[in-house]
């Protein structure tokens, strides 16, 4: 049985999924409100590639929010393309489900490019813009997890054979912030 299924993406959990694939009936859906860094790092992405069957037709809201780098890009659509699926980006109004197909081959990678190079110039505004910031003392960057004091707790506690993930937990942060705390 063919299904057509739903793949959203926002980068945080504060911003909003509404506006993304708004009004079409899906059989099946996946959100996911997290860094479209890479396809790793985003469980609903793998479970919807899983999920996807030949015959079924997988919507996008735009490319940028399926992948952010040229080859993941590349690799997903790849992916269900191989399994005899489809896929179709809303905004750009492309459909992609033939395995052999030069013209849509070369339109994905200039698309996914373009994507790629987006991303690259506004992170590096942002970087800017920081960079300013903390010149003109107006930015002081990210408040630190671990004051001072709790990371001697967690030197002591490490060195009385305490486990990491056990201080973490005490501490309320995540092991990488312990590990890098204590390497500082």
């Amino acid at each position: 049985m063919t299904q057509i299924i739903g793949y959203k993406r926002v980068s945080s959990s504060d911003q909003n999924l509404g506006r993304q694939l708004d009004g079409v009936k899906l059989d099946a859906e996946f959100e996911e409100k997290v860094s479209g860094k890479d396809a790793a790092g985003r469980p609903q992405l793998q479970r919807m590639l899983t999920h996807a069957r030949a015959g079924d037709h997988v919507m996008v809201h735009e490319l940028s929010r399926l992948g952010r780098s040229l080859r993941d890009l590349l690799d997903i659509v790849k992916q269900i393309v191989d399994k005899g699926a489809s896929i179709e980006f809303v905004k750009e109004r492309l459909t992609f489900g033939k395995k052999d197909d030069p013209y849509a081959d070369v339109l994905l990678g200039i698309l996914g490019s373009f994507a790629q190079f987006e991303r690259a110039v506004s992170k590096q505004r942002q970087r800017e813009g920081i960079d300013l910031a903390l010149k003109e003392g107006r930015y002081k960057g990210r408040p630190r997890v671990l004051t001072a004091p709790m990371v001697a707790e967690a030197k002591r506690l490490k060195a009385e054979g305490e486990n990491m993930s056990d201080i973490a937990a005490e501490l309320g942060c995540s092991r990488q912030t312990l590990y890098t705390a204590l390497r500082a």
